[in-house]
């Protein structure tokens, strides 16, 4: 018996009960009858803090005795820490360009992508010359208008969908007519419980016909203290994906030791970005993963990241000033580059499936020549996907990618016939 219900405990909760600590833990109790859980833990706990039907679970708070006894229960899946969830990104100072070719004409217009962070603030490049915040839920807080008093959320909205209309267009977003919909999950200083980010995917995935939600972008994580069957966020990933949407995830800033990648970067079910640092040039040939970045493969051995993307010295909207931009590295500035492209892919194929998205962008990607573990696919090329897509509609199949050859050139000239190596092309001012 007694293996039997360790098996139910998360190993980092099954130390902290061996300590014999007497204090109440925050946990997560996943079920197979949720009315009979709920039951259960109305009569157990002083603290029910969340209901979580998207997994079967209820958060709260328990003693020890209360988690053994719950563990021996036949009913009960599982249990586990409710554990911090934190914002990814390391500060970086240099000031960057940043710009992303639309000569195509795909912008993300009509594409709404759920960003579940601090908040985000009503900057201008959200506002002019339209305005892209299209609701806004506060988990945290519980106001009703949007505001970022991290800034993290703000900087991820403005990669995604920023109109550069404070810079006159310099600071442009990957997708710039793209919709966002900020969901706050993560507090002032961008951490949060991961019962609340369950709940922020949760109430995206009952408004996503509201908001037509295609996308949630994840640009956070939580260290593994689970098998992915069993992880919370693992769980309601998997939901939100089984549900149509689009989950982009960062990989985590634990580089660069292996099997670093962050939940719910574990997960299949989403796809998880890591971080290139592109040295502000756009010759791909000095590019590296960013130390930072995290490793795969996950802890289960699945090949993680799936893609990577520019997450070095990345400019882009300050919660500070309605007009003013910061410079921010890390996993999480990498992630909303993926969220862009997905809105741009949208809004030209908009019935394409989590699978195939996924399968599209891994096969529209420069070998950066780096270990699979580290880079994945590779870093996304924009002309890559947007050629094998045009293919996938005229041919409906898909033709094997080319080896992609390079210029010296500059990537603006009209006639450059070069790849160009994504969105967010950076150099120095």
């Amino acid at each position: 018996m007694r293996r039997i219900r360790d098996s139910k405990i998360c190993p980092i909760l099954s130390a902290k009960l061996s300590s014999q600590s007497r204090e109440e833990l925050p946990v997560i109790v996943q079920g197979k009858n949720y009315s009979k859980l709920n039951n259960l833990i109305f009569d157990m706990s002083g603290e029910v803090r969340s209901s979580l039907p998207l997994i079967g679970g209820i958060a709260c708070r328990l003693s020890t005795e209360s988690i053994y006894r719950l563990a021996e229960d036949i009913d009960i899946d599982y249990i586990s820490f409710d554990s911090k969830v934190f914002a990814l990104l390391d500060i970086a100072s240099a000031s960057v360009e940043a710009n992303l070719p639309h000569k195509k004409g795909y912008t993300g217009e009509g594409v709404t992508v759920a960003v579940i962070d601090t908040g985000t603030s009503p900057h201008s490049d959200l506002l002019v010359p339209n305005e892209s915040i299209v609701g806004f839920k506060d988990f945290v807080n519980n106001r009703s208008s949007p505001y970022d008093d991290n800034g993290h959320g703000t900087h991820i909205a403005g990669i995604i969908a920023g109109s550069g209309y404070s810079s006159n267009g310099k600071y442009t977003g990957i997708a710039p007519k793209a919709n966002i919909l900020p969901i706050k999950a993560l507090d002032e200083s961008g951490s949060g419980n991961t019962s609340d980010i369950i709940k922020a995917i949760s109430w995206t995935i009952e408004t996503k016909d509201q908001y037509n939600t295609k996308i949630i972008n994840l640009s956070l994580g939580s260290p593994v203290n689970n098998p992915c069957s069993k992880d919370p966020l693992c769980k309601a990933t998997k939901e939100a994906t089984d549900n149509g949407l689009v989950v982009v995830v960062a990989a985590g800033n634990s580089g660069p030791s292996k099997k670093s990648i962050l939940s719910p970067g574990i997960s299949p079910n989403v796809i998880t970005v890591g971080a290139v640092d592109d040295k502000r040039t756009p010759d791909t040939s000095d590019d590296t993963i960013a130390s930072f970045s995290s490793r795969g493969p996950t802890k289960e051995g699945l090949n993680k990241p799936d893609i990577v993307a520019p997450g070095v010295n990345i400019m882009s909207l300050s919660n500070i000033k309605q007009n003013s931009y910061t410079s921010l590295s890390g996993t999480s500035m990498a992630t909303p580059v993926i969220s862009g492209t997905i809105a741009l892919l949208l809004e030209k194929e908009n019935n394409l499936s989590p699978n195939e998205i996924k399968r599209r962008l891994t096969r529209s990607c420069i070998d950066l020549k780096e270990y699979k573990e580290d880079q994945g696919a590779g870093m996304i090329s924009l002309n890559k996907l947007f050629k094998d897509s045009l293919e996938d509609r005229n041919n409906n199949s898909l033709v094997p990618n080319k080896e992609p050859s390079f210029s010296n050139g500059n990537p603006y000239i009209e006639n450059i016939l070069t790849l160009l190596f994504v969105f967010f092309l950076l150099k120095h001012d």
